[in-house]
């Protein structure tokens, strides 16, 4: 089972092209992985806090399939693919729900507006459930003090295979 976080894309996850800027689907994964935990009963400075531990991020995988653009909303998932003793790789895909189609009216572009150089100010149509990108995360376990590696807490662990 995959965790599920809805996001909508705002002006400031976009680039000068109009659709999102690549990197910020990492911000979209990290706030589900965030998120996930939180439904489990794991926030992360609690978590810190209680363990003298914290997750890092030591690498990523992104594969990007099709792009989305301002106002869409998109379906976040995170998932455990798998798990050892300090790390975990975490599957994940952004998955459009609803895409806002940025027309400016039925009756074209204002008096002088000239149409971008593709032709159309419309958003190229993409279907419900459509993969905008997917990847892998893999996260381990250090501890806070000195970031050096350790075990993931066996509570942790435990949590995560529900």
């Amino acid at each position: 089972m995959a965790f599920e976080f809805p996001i909508r894309v705002y002006w400031e996850d976009t680039d000068a092209g109009g659709i999102v800027f690549y990197a910020n689907y990492l911000k979209f994964f990290e706030r589900a992985r965030t998120e996930w935990l939180r439904s489990l009963g794991i926030g992360q400075q609690a978590l810190r806090e209680s363990t003298g531990g914290m997750f890092v991020v030591g690498e990523t995988s992104v594969r990007y399939r099709r792009p989305a653009r301002l106002d869409d909303e998109l379906l976040v998932t995170a998932r455990v693919q798998e798990s050892g003793r300090a790390s975990l790789i975490i599957a994940q895909q952004a998955k459009l729900i609803t895409r806002v189609e940025n027309t400016l009216s039925a009756a074209g572009p204002p008096r002088g507006a000239k149409a971008p150089l593709g032709g159309s100010a419309a958003a190229p149509a993409a279907s419900v459930g459509a993969l905008i990108c997917d990847g892998t995360i893999r996260i381990g376990w250090v501890q806070a003090e000195t970031l050096k590696p350790g075990r993931i807490p066996p509570t942790i662990l435990e949590a995560l295979e529900k």
